[in-house]
């Protein structure tokens, strides 16, 4: 198997995302030396987190998960290009089908895309979910607490 350099940034390699089918760019991400692993193992994009110090299998709170169909390695053996296909078209965790949906032009920044999903409905409705389930785990623990086991 392939030695990718995950020295040089600190553990982490960039990983550029491409649609299969149309070469667009889809996102750029991090990973590091298990969620390439994973990638490789389960033929779907994961990556790592910096925000969240973990791995992030991509589409697992949206749905839009990225099917692995192939994998070039950089010259240096410190950057990947995954070429996917993006199940739920949206790669971009703003809705939108590629996280470049904003030009530059004349110092000015344009959205030249239309947005596939309501990231607020996507995400809310699933951190109230988690919020619920929190709460239920500290009434349980609570009822529980002169229990002995």
């Amino acid at each position: 198997m392939v030695e990718l350099d995950f020295n040089k940034f600190g553990g982490l390699i960039p990983a550029v995302v491409q649609d299969y089918k149309t070469n667009e760019v889809l996102m750029v991400a991090f990973m590091n030396k298990e969620s390439f692993e994973e990638t490789l193992e389960l033929k779907k994009s994961c990556f790592y987190s910096r925000s969240r110090n973990k791995l992030w299998l991509k589409g697992e709170t949206s749905g839009n998960v990225q099917i692995v169909k192939e994998i070039f390695v950089g010259c240096e053996l410190d950057s990947v290009l995954l070429k996917v296909e993006q199940v739920g078209n949206a790669a971009c965790h703003e809705g939108y089908k590629s996280c470049f949906f904003r030009r530059l032009s004349n110092g000015e920044l344009t959205i030249i895309s239309k947005r596939v999903f309501n990231p607020k409905q996507v995400y809310n409705n699933l951190n109230q979910v988690g919020k619920n389930i929190a709460t239920l785990e500290a009434k349980v623990y609570e009822k529980n607490k002169g229990v002995k086991k």
